[in-house]
């Protein structure tokens, strides 16, 4: 496909309530989207990294400098471009999946667009909706806690995860448990929070029958993982681990997890995503899609990758009422506990000009000539 130009779009989202986690708190979302411009179509991605290099080494304002001074030039100066070329002609660069996924994603909009085709026919979706969990954050108190589980079971969410840390663990899930019956589907996420040495104290979660616990510790530390599936029950999955579908491979056959998050901000994208959800499949292990509190742009993404055949537990695709009190473009909109896949070419969603002028704080316009 043919580029003509870029807008590297910044804005602010705040988000309808804090949403706190082992690694910090966050009110609002400094977010940056890629917009690629052309003469048949254009496509958008969404850069997951956050403000700071907390959960991740890439931030957003570090995202923003590596593509317009290494990851668009080095595009831009090929004869021709298709999305299934980004990730390869990137790889020269070291790290910085979340930007390159976000380049990705906006030539494979704009590529799909132009055919007429839906991400999620090419990814290779199954389903027309895909089942939706919800992310609950450390909350201040265990009633504040069981209010927040009441409310969103109540929306109809279907699968119930837990953000832990030490000291916020076996007393919240047990409250849980026993307000809600062994009945929800429940999971917890340590974000890396843990280490080997609380192996003990993180077996005591056996009892209450979770789907998982979610990377208890380090991404490096796959051996320890591996330890720790051998002394608890509880089904260890991995997240900031899986950075490709090498690393996907790698810590299955080590026996580090019997469960993937995948996130494509994390593996540089949704065809690497796709090859992630495929090794995965052929080891039988299951996967589930993660989420990074996307606008209605990544969420649109990030459903149609959910709709893939080994996607089989519910994933963190939330309505966009759960983080947005007005989302960057259509609401998605929860039904049946379900959230439809869209179906219009590319991603299938496009920003609403009215809200994205209102939330955009900073526009870098390239010429794509230029940057080559």
């Amino acid at each position: 496909m043919k580029i003509e130009s870029v807008e590297l779009v910044r804005i602010a989202m705040p988000l309808v309530a804090p949403f706190r986690t082992s690694f910090g708190t966050q009110f609002e979302r400094d977010i940056l989207l890629v917009h690629v411009i052309g003469p048949e179509a254009e496509g958008w991605g969404e850069c997951v990294a956050l403000a700071d290099p907390l959960y991740s080494h890439e931030y957003v304002d570090g995202a923003q400098a590596i593509m317009k001074s290494f990851l668009l030039p080095r595009l831009a100066a090929l004869p021709a471009l298709s999305a299934q070329q980004v990730g390869q002609v990137l790889s020269v660069v070291k790290g910085n999946p979340m930007a390159k996924a976000a380049i990705e994603m906006a030539v494979l909009d704009a590529e799909l667009s132009a055919m007429g085709a839906s991400l999620a026919s090419h990814l290779g979706a199954v389903r027309d909706s895909v089942a939706c969990g919800v992310s609950i954050g450390i909350a201040g108190s265990i009633p504040e806690l069981l209010d927040t589980v009441a409310a969103h079971l109540e929306e109809g969410y279907l699968r119930i995860k837990l953000k832990i840390e030490p000291g916020w663990d076996i007393e919240p899930v047990r409250a849980v448990r026993e307000r809600f019956g062994d009945g929800v589907l429940l999971q917890v996420d340590a974000n890396c929070a843990y280490s080997i040495a609380d192996a003990r104290q993180l077996a005591r979660l056996d009892p209450f029958d979770l789907l998982l616990i979610e990377q208890p510790f380090e991404e490096d530390d796959l051996a320890g993982h591996a330890a720790l599936a051998r002394l608890i029950q509880t089904p260890v999955c991995l997240d900031e681990s899986i950075t490709s579908a090498r690393a996907a491979a790698d810590a299955i056959v080590r026996g580090a997890c019997s469960v993937v998050n995948i996130k494509a901000g994390r593996v540089g994208g949704y065809l690497e995503a796709r090859r992630v959800h495929d090794v995965c499949a052929a080891h039988g292990v299951a996967v589930w899609c993660g989420g990074m509190l996307e606008t209605g742009l990544g969420r649109a993404a990030n459903v149609a990758l959910a709709a893939l055949p080994n996607f089989t537990l519910p994933g963190d695709t939330s309505a966009s009422d759960r983080y947005w009190r007005q989302d960057l473009t259509a609401p998605f909109v929860l039904d049946g506990g379900h959230l439809a896949v869209p179906q219009g070419p590319g991603i299938g969603v496009r920003p609403d000009p009215d809200v994205l002028a209102e939330v955009t704080t900073s526009v870098e316009k390239l010429a794509w000539s230029e940057l080559g």
